[in-house]
């Protein structure tokens, strides 16, 4: 703010200067008229000595002086600036020159010719008034081009650093400090723009670190639950072969379903918390085709799949993780459809295609590209259980194998299409 009031007592200062300058120059000069006694005199002389009027001496009179005889005949010459072009008593009076008539008594002697003493010191005052525009209009543009300078320097230019900051902030780069003067005319502005700043990227480190223990949490929480899940499943499992009683068989059965449930959530979970820490690895290997029959059983307990011939080759996938995939793909066929499960496969461009279709519901059309994203759960979803993380694990497991999770309608039913990497 400081140097913002020395800039304006500094154009103040030299506008009154510029103007002093200005009321000088024009006020200085002092019009004069011509002297009557002076011209008499002339005239008289040049009456006395027209005989030899070619030795007139003109300097006594005048600085320029022009002499014409009655034919207007130029006969006496000194003109310089003021009577150029001035070739005969009518062109000079004309011009706004004295022209001076000589007689001796009736007759016409001639005309003598000098500059009009008030029209030469108005053509000085203009000359002058002009200069001292040009003088002002100069130091004007030159006051203006300072002013603008330092308003570009003290004020456009923090407005639009902080213009830029206001979108680095916005696009969340917390990082790069706001560049200012402190004792610039914004210094304490743009001073609090940056505290704000700081005060953002810690409060945002803060909640990283607060979410960083929620996903530990549940990382820790779904792996210790695996544990007694995997027990009820091992003694339903147990029990199931000592039991010989169909009523107690079927409940056994029921548990040992709801510990599949709980364990396919707990699993989703637990992916889930892992993606978000980065550390959810995938480690590919070769694997023969032949391996994703044995997949397909391990989770078709109710024989709903009818699978086509596997065609020979190498997969370069996951083993354990592919199996998570396709335990998802068909869980969701048994929750949502409950139908015949369809599984084909062909070679196709570096890749194996395995597609699952069922013959349920489906998936509305307008909803197809939201199905793999988290914790998104449909219409058709409504009233059973799920957490919305099944596909949206799948097709991140997918894509880290270097392969794709597909999802399409049909007319009835909904079909995955699984590409899956050749070695």
């Amino acid at each position: 703010m400081k140097g913002y009031s020395k800039l304006l007592f500094g154009v103040l200062a030299l506008m009154l200067a510029i103007i002093a300058a200005f009321s000088a120059v024009t006020l200085s000069y002092r019009g004069r008229q011509a002297d009557a006694v002076m011209l008499n005199d002339m005239v008289c002389a040049a009456r006395e000595q027209w005989s030899t009027i070619e030795a007139f001496d003109c300097e006594r009179y005048a600085e320029e002086m022009l002499i014409f005889d009655s034919v207007d005949t130029l006969r006496v010459s000194t003109a310089d600036r003021l009577l150029a072009g001035a070739d005969s008593p009518v062109k000079a009076q004309q011009m706004g020159h004295l022209c001076l008539p000589v007689h001796d008594g009736s007759r016409f002697m001639g005309t003598i010719v000098i500059p009009d003493p008030a029209k030469a010191g108005y053509d000085v005052a203009r000359r002058r008034l002009i200069e001292a525009a040009v003088v002002l209009l100069i130091g004007m543009l030159l006051v203006g081009v300072l002013y603008g300078a330092y308003v570009r320097h003290a004020i456009v230019r923090p407005f639009r650093q902080m213009e830029r900051f206001a979108a680095n902030v916005a696009a969340g780069d917390l990082d790069t400090p706001l560049q200012y003067e402190e004792d610039g005319l914004f210094g304490v502005f743009t001073a609090s723009f940056d505290i704000m700043r700081e005060e953002l990227k810690a409060a945002r480190e803060r909640e990283l670190a607060i979410k960083l223990k929620e996903r530990e949490l549940i990382a820790s929480l779904s792996h210790d639950l695996k544990t007694p899940i995997t027990g009820i499943k091992l003694l339903c499992e147990l029990m199931a072969v000592k039991v010989q009683d169909a009523y107690v068989l079927t409940k056994i059965e029921s548990i040992h379903q709801k510990a599949e449930q709980i364990n396919v959530l707990v699993a989703d979970l637990l992916s889930s918390a892992l993606d978000e820490l980065g550390e959810m690895q995938v480690r590919c290997q070769d694997e023969e085709a032949a391996m994703l029959h044995e997949l397909v059983e391990e989770h078709d307990p109710r024989g709903l799949a009818r699978e086509e011939a596997v065609p020979p080759c190498l997969l370069h996938v996951d083993r354990s993780r592919l199996s998570q995939i396709i335990g998802n793909v068909l869980s969701n066929s048994y929750k949502y459809a409950g139908t015949a499960i369809d599984i084909g496969y062909r070679l196709r461009e570096g890749y194996l295609e395995m597609t699952v279709r069922d013959y349920g519901e489906g998936v509305p059309e307008q909803e197809i590209g939201l199905v793999t994203t988290k914790y998104y759960r449909g219409e058709n979803a409504a009233g059973k259980d799920g957490s919305g993380l099944g596909l949206y694990i799948a097709s991140l497991l997918m894509e880290k194998m270097g392969g794709e999770l597909i999802c399409a309608c049909r007319d009835k039913g909904f079909l995955v299409t699984l590409l899956l990497p050749l070695s």
